[in-house]
C-alpha cells in the first residue's frame, strides 16, 4: 500500500517529467543549516516530537502512521504560507522528528508492560526472551542495567546518526544528479524486491503497480496521499478494536459511548470533524460580505 501509493506514484511523476524534458536539478546551497532555519523548524520539532512520542505509546500506531500525522498537522498549521512539497523545511523537519520520537515511545509499552508498541520493538522482545529477559514492571527492578542502556542508547545513536551522516550529505545530494532514466529503473527494481518479499507473490506486485496508478491519478488530481495512508493503517485497528469491545459488551453498542472519557473522545472527534467546514463557511460568508459591501 504504502509503496504503490508513494513510491510507484512518484516513478509515474518521474516519467512525465522526463517525457517533457524535465531532467534531473542541479543540488545548491549549504551543507548545513544556519541558526535561522533552526530557529524555524524549533517550534515544529517540539510539537511533532511530543506528537510522535504519544503515538509511539499506542501499541500498533507505527512510524508511518506518526510521519503521516505529523507532516499533514504542520501542513494544515502552515495554510496558506507553506509550501510543502516545494522545499520547506517545515515539511522535513515534521515527519522526521516523529519517526524519531516514535522510537523512544515505543519503548514505555515495551517496557512497562511487556507488550511491542512497533514491530521493532517485538523483535527485541524476541531478542530478550532468548536470553530469559522478560520485559514489565518487574525488569527495573531485576534488570535495571538493561532498561538504563536501551535508555541511553538512544541519545547515543541520535548522536551517532548526526556523525556519520553530515560527512554522506554530499553523497546524498549527487542523487539528484541522476538522471531519470537511469534513477527510474532502480527504483522500480528495489520497490519490486520489497513488496515481492514479503509473501513472494507476483499479485503483491500487481496489486502495488495497481494502487500507485491510484495515487498517481489522485496526485495529478491535487488530492493528498496521506489520509488514504491513514485510513489504511488506522481502519484494520479501529475494526480489531471494535471487535473487541461488542464482545466484552455481548454486542450492545452502548458501550462506545457510556463513560465520560468516551464521550469526550466522540466530543473531540466531532470537532475535528467540523472545524475545517466551519472554517470554510467563515471563508466563504466574509468573502460574500466583502463583495457585498464593495
Amino acid at each position: 500500500m504504502v509503496l504503490g501509493l508513494f513510491s510507484i506514484s512518484e516513478i509515474l511523476l518521474l516519467l512525465e517529467k522526463t517525457h517533457r524534458g524535465q531532467e534531473a536539478v542541479k543540488a545548491t546551497g549549504r551543507m548545513m543549516f544556519n541558526v535561522k532555519e533552526a530557529a524555524a523548524v524549533f517550534v515544529v520539532n517540539i510539537r511533532c516530537g511530543l506528537l510522535g512520542f504519544i503515538l509511539g505509546v499506542l501499541p500498533g500506531a507505527g512510524a508511518t502512521l506518526a510521519s503521516a500525522v505529523a507532516y499533514m498537522t504542520e501542513k494544515r498549521i502552515a495554510g496558506a504560507s507553506g509550501k510543502f512539497g516545494q522545499g520547506d523545511m517545515r515539511g522535513l523537519a515534521a515527519p522526521e522528528t516523529a519517526i524519531g520520537a516514535t522510537a523512544c515511545g515505543a519503548l514505555v509499552p515495551m517496557l512497562t508492560l511487556g507488550v511491542p508498541g512497533s514491530g521493532t520493538t517485538a523483535v527485541m522482545i524476541g531478542a530478550l526472551s532468548l536470553y530469559n529477559i522478560t520485559p514489565g514492571p518487574m525488569l527495573f527492578q531485576q534488570q535495571p542495567d538493561i532498561v538504563w542502556g536501551l535508555i541511553a542508547s538512544l541519545f547515543i545513536a541520535n548522536i551517532m546518526l548526526v556523525i556519520l551522516n553530515i560527512p554522506m550529505i554530499r553523497i546524498f545530494t549527487r542523487i539528484l544528479a541522476v538522471p531519470n532514466w537511469a534513477l527510474v529503473p532502480v527504483i522500480a527494481i528495489i520497490t519490486g524486491i520489497g513488496v515481492y518479499a514479503v509473501h513472494a507473490t507476483t499479485f503483491d506486485l500487481f496489486l502495488m503497480v495497481g494502487i500507485g496508478i491510484f495515487g498517481y491519478i489522485l496526485r495529478k488530481l491535487d488530492f493528498p496521499l496521506s489520509p488514504i495512508l491513514l485510513g489504511f493503517i488506522l481502519g484494520g485497528l479501529m475494526e480489531q478494536n471494535l471487535r473487541r469491545a461488542l464482545s466484552i459488551s455481548n454486542g450492545e453498542l452502548g458501550i462506545l459511548w457510556s463513560s465520560p472519557i468516551t464521550l469526550g473522545v466522540w466530543v473531540v472527534t466531532v470537532f475535528m470533524l467540523l472545524f475545517p467546514l466551519l472554517r470554510i463557511w467563515r471563508k466563504r460568508a466574509k468573502q460574500q460580505a466583502a463583495a457585498a459591501h464593495g
